[in-house]
């Protein structure tokens, strides 16, 4: 029998989860080259893009907004490059992670430093329900909605609403709630540093292109860039936690693999899709290992195929995760207003 004819080798069992954390270690070396070729091949698309629909203002402004979501997409890749600078993933040295985030960060419109604190918060409580708060998208359980006023109830489901999560609210996160370290105000000057320099940056560089531009052109053009990207961020966030199978606990049954595991989705995107999204759909590995960059999850999931069916979510499955807006506690699952309603209608038939 020829080497070409002996069969393939059945892939690695996947490790206990609570061991996966350290098998996946070994995914954590980045490239240099890659790295420095993923933000060549983000940034200058990003910036062709841009200035392509500048010059196509002076034809049609249509033109010009059908560049808008391919601009948008390479904008959401660069906040994604700064999300890995982060976590420690992408550069070997602490410091170049830190200075190319903070170079992202003015273009993304997110301070460096205080986002990455937020959000280093966020990996250390998914999934807990009694450390739900900073960084994370609020959800309420279904005894916590029902104890609220008619008005608390009246927030939380505007809050919730398609329109101000994915339409207001995403504008809102990046455009004015990032100008101030909310949540970490009393914190010492870190914070506060982090954002007014990233906003005195972000000031220099509007400034400057409205001068050679003009102000007008430089919000039609970059106005919906913005918007679209901010809105498509916040979208892969939400699918990332709020699937209907997700998973949540008290502190006292809550471990941190077994959350990121179950409690993170993994979002099956088309290809196109999932390289502007930067492989942020392979959610789970990225909360199990977290300083694993980018463009070395694919590789977690060739080499352990059983992680693919843990948690996944495909395109069209994520369309329904807006419905699920309060996680039940009996039921163990994320379920939505109206299964809540028919859930106390039935309850009240059986009373």
């Amino acid at each position: 029998m020829t080497d070409s004819a002996l069969p393939t080798p059945p892939p690695p069992a996947l490790p206990e989860t609570q061991r996966l954390p350290g098998v996946l270690a070994r995914y954590r070396d980045p490239k240099l080259a890659w790295s420095l070729t993923e933000i060549a091949v983000t940034l200058a698309p990003l910036v062709a893009l841009w200035a392509g629909m500048w010059a196509l203002m002076h034809v049609s402004y249509w033109l010009t907004l059908a560049l808008a979501l391919p601009a948008a997409g390479f904008l959401v890749r660069l906040f994604l490059i700064q999300h890995d600078c982060g976590h420690g993933a992408f550069f070997r040295h602490r410091a170049i992670n830190d200075w190319v985030g903070r170079v992202c960060g003015v273009v993304t419109l997110t301070p460096y430093d205080y986002w990455k604190r937020t959000h280093a918060t966020h990996h250390a409580t998914a999934g807990n329900l009694d450390r739900r708060g900073l960084g994370d998208i609020v959800t309420l359980t279904v005894g916590e909605y029902l104890a609220l006023d008619w008005r608390k109830r009246l927030r939380y489901r505007l809050y919730r609403h398609p329109i101000v999560m994915f339409g207001l609210g995403p504008t809102y996160l990046f455009l004015l709630q990032h100008r101030a370290p909310l949540g970490l105000m009393g914190e010492g000057w870190k914070p506060w540093l982090s954002t007014m320099s990233t906003n005195l940056g972000a000031a220099v560089v509007v400034a400057v292109l409205m001068w050679l531009i003009g102000p007008a052109p430089f919000l039609l053009i970059h106005g919906p860039i913005f918007v679209l990207a901010a809105t498509i961020g916040v979208w892969l966030f939400y699918v990332q936690h709020q699937f209907e199978n997700t998973r949540w606990a008290h502190e006292a049954q809550w471990s941190l693999p077994e959350a990121a595991l179950h409690g993170s989705s993994y979002y099956d995107l088309p290809m196109v899709l999932r390289w502007f999204s930067a492989n942020i759909g392979v959610h789970h590995v990225h909360h199990l290992s977290s300083r694993i960059p980018f463009y070395r999850l694919r590789e977690v999931l060739r080499d352990y195929p059983e992680l693919g069916t843990i948690s996944r979510v495909t395109l069209w499955q994520s369309l329904r995760c807006v419905n699920y807006t309060l996680w039940d506690e009996d039921a163990q699952r994320l379920i939505s207003f109206g299964a809540l309603r028919r859930k106390l209608r039935e309850a009240g038939k059986r009373a």
